[in-house]
């Protein structure tokens, strides 16, 4: 059985290649056959009921659509006051008669609720150096939840049960559409006949994964048995991204901060208007790349998680305790003049002694060890390697377990 942390950067790359999630992704539709063991172990019914009546989710977040239209909440759940605030609570009995008349349930964020999920979104997410947020889509019967439509991220759907039918129709009038965008009426490509164009037509079952990627228009369909498949959604940096890390620099220079000479003359407006575009550019040649995509990974968040009792408690983990690394991608590890090393992880720059580098390192290949391993890997020992990892619980950038 394939481990959820590893269904991407592993089982798919296998499958497809490491290229075609790499240099080649977002431009390209792909269809890989994982195997239905590679999801058995992502979500079950039994873990969606679990989650449904032990997390409560309420919409939007939880939500209905049938027809390509939402479902009225009045529809499937009941306005419930707690703690003098109200919220909107399922009411189980009417949304099973909505999924028996063929409504489609959608669950955001189903990777922030259930940990094979969320570790699958780790794993993509190290893999494309994204952040990802997966969802979960259900269906009985024939119907469809939502129209033709084209998303604005790139999307890994993984089918986990039953089947749905798909037709991706590929790139639509406009190249690379955004959700913050200037132009919404673009549409699915079409042939000469004025039908719509066809880049790939199936049916996902169990196993099955599909990339298609942002701006891609497509169409799904119910096969008259249940479905349900996981989005993996993921929203890639682009050159808006790098133009605005630039302007948020803008506010550094002091040509910048000056009003506009409203009232000047024509001459001098034109005198600052070249002030501001020589600035602009020097920055700009100044602002590669590599250094934008590197801040960007510095500001990379981590999920909410807990280690109590070892952050608050002066006590070393024995040699058997597992050490898990908090920062989902890997933070490149610093040595500075002083001998200390230094990261930054979500937004934030830690500095710590020098013995503790050969830690950081081992954790980020291997993600979790015991103790003991993580004292004979780093050649520390195993009360060095304690004490590491005790400086390291206090700061979040890694969880104790036993």
């Amino acid at each position: 059985m394939t481990e959820p942390g590893q269904i991407f950067t592993r089982t798919l790359c296998e499958t497809v290649g490491r290229e075609a999630l790499t240099t080649r992704l977002s431009e390209e539709f792909f269809l890989a056959d994982l195997g239905a063991e590679a999801v058995d172990s992502l979500l079950t019914f039994e873990d969606l009921n679990h989650l449904l009546a032990t997390r409560s989710p309420e919409p939007p977040r939880l939500r209905l659509h049938r027809g390509g239209s939402p479902v009225p909440l009045e529809a499937y759940t009941d306005v419930a006051t707690e703690s003098r605030s109200s919220r909107r609570v399922i009411r189980p009995e009417s949304l099973y008669g909505q999924l028996r008349e063929g409504a489609s349930l959608v669950l955001d964020s189903i990777d922030r609720m259930h940990a094979p999920i969320g570790a699958a979104a780790d794993d993509l997410m190290r893999l494309v150096r994204e952040r990802a947020q997966a969802n979960l889509y259900l269906i009985w019967g024939e119907s469809r939840g939502f129209d033709t439509h084209w998303d604005d991220h790139d999307t890994v759907i993984v089918q986990v049960a039953g089947a749905k039918h798909w037709q991706v129709h590929g790139p639509g009038s406009r190249p690379f559409p955004m959700r913050v965008d200037t132009d919404h009426s673009h549409g699915p490509p079409r042939g000469a006949d004025g039908e719509l164009s066809m880049v790939w037509e199936g049916v996902l079952r169990p196993g099955q994964a599909i990339h298609v990627p942002r701006g891609w228009w497509h169409t799904v369909t119910g096969t008259g048995e249940m479905s349900m498949h996981l989005t993996f959604g993921f929203t890639r940096a682009t050159g808006v991204d790098w133009a605005e890390s630039l302007v948020r620099r803008l506010h550094e220079e002091e040509v910048f901060r000056r009003d506009l000479p409203r009232f000047a003359s024509p001459e001098q407006r034109r005198k600052h208007r070249h002030e501001l575009l020589s600035r602009l550019s020097e920055l700009a040649e100044e602002g590669d790349l590599d250094s934008f995509l590197a801040e960007r990974d510095g500001r990379f968040p981590r999920r909410t998680s807990y280690s109590l009792p070892w952050p608050v408690e002066e006590v070393l983990p024995t040699e058997g305790a597992r050490v898990e690394f908090v920062p989902i991608l890997p933070p490149p590890v610093s040595r500075e003049p002083d001998g200390k090393v230094a990261l930054t992880v979500a937004g934030r720059r830690y500095r710590f002694p020098g013995v503790v580098e050969p830690v950081l390192e081992i954790l980020a290949e291997e993600r979790s060890l015991t103790v003991g391993e993580l004292g004979e890997r780093s050649g520390l020992g195993a009360e060095v390697a304690a004490q590491a990892v005790s400086a390291l619980v206090r700061h979040h950038l890694v969880l104790i377990q036993g």
